[in-house]
């Protein structure tokens, strides 16, 4: 089973996807999710978004201004700014 993930910015979709693993920053700390996770509603952090995707590979980004929330396997990332790191 995999997490439904969304990571969007105020004016376009930044990354969707399903992963096994993400690590973002919040105002009290750093917090990953998985499966099965709690639900959350946080107040993201300016930070990196760190994404382990099913087969492995990783995805990163930088947010800020914005919150996040895990409702069942759907983690949702809303950010003013955030992009991908090449």
């Amino acid at each position: 089973m995999a997490l439904h993930v969304s990571l969007v910015s105020a004016d376009a979709e930044v990354w969707t996807g399903e992963a096994s693993l993400v690590v973002a920053k919040t105002v009290e700390g750093e917090i990953g999710f998985m499966t099965g996770h709690e639900p959350v509603l946080a107040i993201l952090a300016e930070g990196q978004v760190r994404i382990t995707q099913t087969d492995g590979s990783k995805v990163l980004a930088n947010a800020q201004d914005g919150f996040l929330s895990m409702e069942g396997d759907a983690l949702t990332i809303v950010a003013g700014n955030a992009a991908l790191i090449a």
